[in-house]
């Protein structure tokens, strides 16, 4: 993965033809993913279960043929759960189909905004969003999914619908869960977690999502859960005593068999409430910011490590939404779990993410009764999985080693988001991170301007100079700058003057240099040496003395 191949894979028809075979496989192998991802996504949004699929076929059999990337696959993501279900709850007031329709409505002014961002080349939007608070915001959104779907898992329905008292309140969902779905959703997440560890090539074919849906169907079968009936549990415990729970359709997914009922039109009835266009700024901040992400982490398990036209990607994208949400579908990203398993499965083109969509678009037109099989504690457990994910103690720790600091902005901005919602978290983690800027030194008037100069030398080499304080906020001119330097050149970084670089910035030079030599350059830091880090880690702020 970290070396270039050969011969890079032609695009368009002529990389269709040339590469249909292993498109074909690739796609079907991330449908199989996709399928009850979607589902669980939809359901935990709020939204109706087709919805996501709906905007996993639009984004496969549309966006894969306008967007500027290769090999990532577009479609609804978990890290929008917490930001779509919130509109759908804050605009409805209790009335979810509502909630729903005005929900759509901000989806698609969001996606205009979003087609407006590609057309004036914001793509380095993300650069303006320093690492720990990016990463303390998945977490976050990880936090969340994980305490709301353990309710679903359990089958039981939680009390409270403040993120805090959804937490605190799952010791007593566990006291009163349901066995027989609390059963299925556990095996799910044992099988998810074994087959996370199998090394395998074969068996590593196969999804584990998959099997975890195939499981949860057959568990559903013997519990008879199409059916509505009790049954009576004797537990050991003298004050449990027995029990009868209910079990029966509510348990499981439900669509119609008719596709037409599917699609649902928005409804501009709250445009000119606040609780409106708080969800289309969230939406489509979120969502913009996620997409830039993923697909440039896409672009770094690409075997030809071939660039995504990141505004041309946004532009996709946003068209993308807007069909999306004209009849009901979620909002779409560059999803990276499915593009990672895209690439892993040997896609070379853009067309993989089609045949995705596809497959997704048959599925549904001639198997939808199948779907009604699935328990919503087997999508629990996915979601649950992927939660775990975005918030691991992994996550904390890799944080920790870049430096103390960074834990402090990571661990406040979920914090924040927890007490408060998405984008105002994200918003005190970036002021946190400016005051520490402060109490080190940087003066204001560096915040948004950075010193640097860019010479191509007589010899062909580049030399680059930066001076001054170097931070997450002023380095975006400095990132463009460098995306100009031709390919396959000798490229000096002097960091002599440099006073300060944070961590955003540390982690951008070192991942342009990775780059930049994967593609036929050279890179040389010089004077990095002499700057002492406010940590032993590489990719630790450091500062001058």
């Amino acid at each position: 993965m970290n070396t270039i191949q050969d011969t890079v894979p032609k695009s368009g028809l002529e990389g269709l033809y040339e590469n249909w075979r292993s498109d074909v496989l690739s796609g079907f192998l991330v449908f199989l993913i996709a399928l009850p991802l979607c589902i669980g996504i939809s359901i935990a949004s709020g939204f109706p279960p087709m919805s996501g699929i709906i905007t996993a076929v639009i984004g496969g059999m549309v966006v894969s043929r306008l967007s500027g990337s290769h090999v990532t696959i577009n479609g609804p993501a978990a890290g929008l759960i917490v930001v779509i279900l919130t509109a759908v709850q804050n605009l409805g007031g209790g009335d979810s189909m509502s909630g729903f329709r005005y929900t759509l409505a901000a989806i698609m002014i969001a996606s205009v905004l979003q087609i407006g961002m590609g057309f004036l080349k914001a793509g380095k939007l993300n650069a303006y969003f320093p690492s720990s608070v990016v990463h303390g915001m998945l977490a976050a959104i990880g936090i969340i999914i994980m305490a709301k779907q353990s309710h679903v898992l359990l089958g039981v329905k939680p009390k409270s619908k403040e993120i805090i008292d959804t937490i605190l309140e799952i010791p007593e969902s566990i006291l009163h869960m349901n066995p027989a779905i609390a059963l299925i959703g556990v095996v799910g997440l044992g099988v998810l977690i074994f087959w996370s560890k199998i090394q395998h090539p074969l068996l590593r074919k196969v999804p584990g999502p998959l099997i975890v849906v195939a499981l949860g169907i057959l568990l559903g079968h013997v519990f008879d859960l199409n059916q509505t009936h009790d049954y009576t549990m004797n537990w050991l415990s003298d004050e449990m005593g027995s029990q009868n729970y209910e079990l029966g359709p509510k348990y499981l997914v439900s669509v119609s068999d008719h596709i037409l009922s599917s699609f649902y039109a928005p409804d501009f009835g709250k445009l000119g409430t606040g609780a409106f266009w708080a969800a289309v700024v969230s939406i489509w901040l979120v969502g913009s910011l996620e997409t830039l992400l993923s697909a440039t982490a896409v672009d770094k398990l690409d075997p030809w490590r071939r660039e995504s036209n990141l505004n041309r990607d946004l532009t996709a994208i946003g068209l993308g939404n807007l069909m999306a949400s004209a009849v009901g579908g979620l909002p779409m990203i560059a999803e990276i779990v499915r593009s990672s398993a895209n690439v892993a499965n040997g896609a070379r083109t853009g067309w993989s993410n089609f045949f995705h969509g596809g497959f997704l678009a048959l599925f549904v037109l001639f198997f939808p009764a199948l779907i009604n099989q699935i328990p919503l504690s087997s999508l629990a457990a996915l979601l649950i999985f992927t939660g775990y994910r975005l918030a691991s103690p992994r996550e904390f720790a890799k944080t920790m080693q870049i430096g103390k600091e960074q834990l402090f902005i990571f661990v406040s901005t979920i914090l924040a988001v927890l007490a408060t919602d998405l984008l105002v978290g994200v918003l005190i983690g970036i002021a946190i991170k400016l005051a520490i800027h402060l109490i080190r030194g940087v003066p204001i008037t560096r915040f948004m301007r950075l010193s640097y100069s860019i010479e191509e030398e007589p010899s062909g080499r580049y030399l680059l100079k930066i001076d001054g304080h170097a931070i997450f906020s002023n380095f975006i001119g400095l990132k463009s700058d460098l995306a100009e330097i031709p390919k396959g050149r000798d490229l000096t970084i002097c960091l002599e003057e440099a006073s300060f670089i944070d961590h955003t910035v540390m982690e951008f030079i070192e991942q342009f240099c990775s780059d930049y030599e994967a593609r036929g350059g050279s890179t040389t830091i010089q004077g990095l040496e002499r700057m002492t880090g406010f940590s032993s880690h590489p990719l630790a702020a450091r500062y001058r003395q």
